[in-house]
């Protein structure tokens, strides 16, 4: 059984005060985009993970995958398993490309062993992988709050666009991103500011230029010109809306579908590092959350 674990972008990205337990408060819009990894699991003697494709940093036994199985081996007995993942998604990109393997390591488990979970109840799972992988169990526009576990959907289209993304070969650290965000408040004495929720469902794409922020921007593009490079080309090139995903170091733009089509045939979008995608979200079902 194969599936392809898809990764995100952010739509905008507010980050708030640190909590307790260490991490951070945040707001953003979270939308699925289908740039994918590969996943395969197959029965087997014993529980091993093969990875493929881009290079994965980290140990094997801390990979997401690895991670969400052992979650399920702690409350449910099935065969051991191979789990064979073909990276396509860049590491460090602010894609959440290990949150969207772990989470449908999760699902696929689920469904392969019968093993009776509800959406909800992988969602929790999740939580316990990462800030950010519940959102990839249900896979639909969603706004986020909390550290990445208080999710609730949004209704949204945006089958008129088509989204570009280009990663600049830069490997970003979330972690560091978090601290020099932070040193950079401090000195500077910048005050959070809050997403709207409400003037975003109410707004276009067109608007999001002066309506939405990624807040990591502010630390990342000093460090790293090549990425703030890349979302000033975008815009030269008819962009409606471009950003930073995540942490970095992936640049997104949105175009318009005929803006788009005009500038591939011209060439002008015609670049190995540049992935342009359809925005198409799976179905138009509600989904009621509870994690």
């Amino acid at each position: 059984m194969v599936v392809f674990p898809n990764c995100k972008i952010n739509l905008g990205l507010n980050i708030l005060d640190k909590r307790e337990d260490g991490f951070h408060n945040l707001q953003s819009v979270f939308i699925p985009v289908q740039l994918c990894d590969a996943l395969e699991i197959i029965e087997s003697e014993k529980d091993e993970l093969f990875i493929y494709g881009k290079k994965v940093i980290g140990e094997l036994e801390k990979n997401s995958c690895f991670k969400a199985l052992q979650i399920l081996r702690g409350v449910r007995k099935f065969s051991p398993v191979h789990i064979h993942l073909l990276k396509n998604i860049p590491m460090g990109a602010g894609l959440g490309g290990g949150s969207s393997d772990g989470a449908y390591t999760l699902k696929l488990l689920n469904e392969k062993f019968n093993l009776g979970f509800s959406e909800n109840e992988l969602a929790q799972f999740a939580i316990q992988i990462g800030s950010d992988c519940a959102f990839f169990i249900y896979n639909k526009p969603i706004f986020i709050e909390g550290r990445g576990e208080k999710i609730s959907p949004i209704n949204f289209l945006l089958k008129d666009y088509e989204i570009a993304i280009v990663f600049p070969e830069v490997h970003i650290d979330t972690a560091l991103a978090f601290e020099q965000l932070a040193k950079s408040r401090s000195k500077n004495n910048i005050t959070t500011t809050l997403f709207s929720k409400t003037k975003f469902l109410q707004s276009k794409p067109e608007d999001w230029k002066n309506m939405l922020v990624n807040d990591f921007e502010n630390v990342v593009f000093p460090i790293h010109s090549v990425i703030e490079k890349w979302k000033r080309y975008f815009y030269e090139q008819g962009a409606v809306f471009s950003l930073m995903s995540g942490s970095g170091s992936c640049i997104y733009a949105l175009f318009k579908k005929s803006d788009i089509l005009d500038k591939l045939k011209a060439g002008i979008l015609r670049n190995n590092k540049i992935f342009i995608k359809e925005l198409r979200f799976e179905d138009e079902r509600n989904i009621n959350i509870d994690v």
